[in-house]
């Protein structure tokens, strides 16, 4: 595990590169870390092809976990990534994001295209808004999280779902900070998001991948797809916001997507 330092605050990013060839950057969703990306399976499928670069964003894994909202901004997000990228002398690489990861992909895309040759949301969206995590979770969850820790959060959304948690996205979630995690929250739904107008001005090769159990990140892929209509969407029957990386069809979309 290798460290980059964000310049414009310091934030220390955790990362890692694996394998040879164009980079990809693979970034990970909410209240997770970089460890899912081979705990699907990502990093084995794509790096005998591929430089795979996988980092925790601030307030995850194992990167700084400051407690102030206010250094949660999607800038600060983006230099996290442009910290990475620096410090592996990448100038320009694929990009992919989950969820978290997928609305940091469309605002890197829009503010610096020039380090991105290609655009991959996995159930993500160009903004998050009020009551987000409340939709993607269960109502309540940002309350459960501030009144609780993770032990209340990951309780209340087993309750909520149903069902137990898998045992890969039970345990990155257990050691987040849970602090440091509600103030990602609060300042993720106060975010505004990307304008259309930037959307639709995007270049770069643009692939949408949503469940048709996760309906809100479903219209923002076909919202999307309607303004950039050379994008790519795929849409994974009977996925859920939480299902849709884990999809068998969802890592060989990228991979053909990448390919190509």
């Amino acid at each position: 595990m290798d460290t980059a330092s964000n310049p414009a605050d310091g934030t220390p990013i955790a990362f890692r590169a694996s394998g040879t060839g164009p980079a990809v950057v693979l970034l990970h969703g909410t209240a997770l870390s970089q460890a899912v990306w081979r705990g699907f399976g990502y990093v084995k499928a794509l790096q005998a092809e591929h430089t795979v670069v996988t980092l925790d964003f601030r307030g995850h894994g194992r990167s700084g976990k400051p407690h102030d909202s206010a250094v949660y901004s999607m800038p600060l997000f983006l230099g996290d990534v442009l910290a990475v990228l620096d410090a592996l002398g990448i100038a320009s690489a694929h990009v992919a994001g989950y969820s978290l990861g997928g609305r940091v992909a469309f605002s890197l895309a829009a503010a610096h295209p020039e380090r991105v040759l290609s655009l991959t949301s996995i159930a993500g969206a160009p903004g998050t808004g009020h009551g987000a995590f409340d939709r993607v979770f269960f109502p309540g969850s940002l309350a459960a999280l501030e009144r609780g820790g993770m032990p209340a959060f990951l309780a209340e959304w087993e309750r909520a779902s149903g069902r137990p948690l898998d045992p890969v996205t039970r345990g990155a979630f257990a050691v987040n900070d849970p602090v440091a995690l509600a103030a990602y929250m609060r300042a993720a739904e106060e975010e505004p998001r990307i304008p259309d107008a930037q959307l639709a001005a995007l270049a770069m090769p643009v692939l949408l991948l949503a469940g048709t159990r996760d309906p809100e990140r479903l219209r923002a892929a076909r919202h999307v797809h309607a303004l950039l209509p050379a994008s790519e969407l795929l849409v994974l029957e009977g996925a859920t916001h939480a299902d849709t990386p884990r999809q068998p069809e969802a890592l060989e979309a990228l991979r053909r997507f990448l390919s190509r």
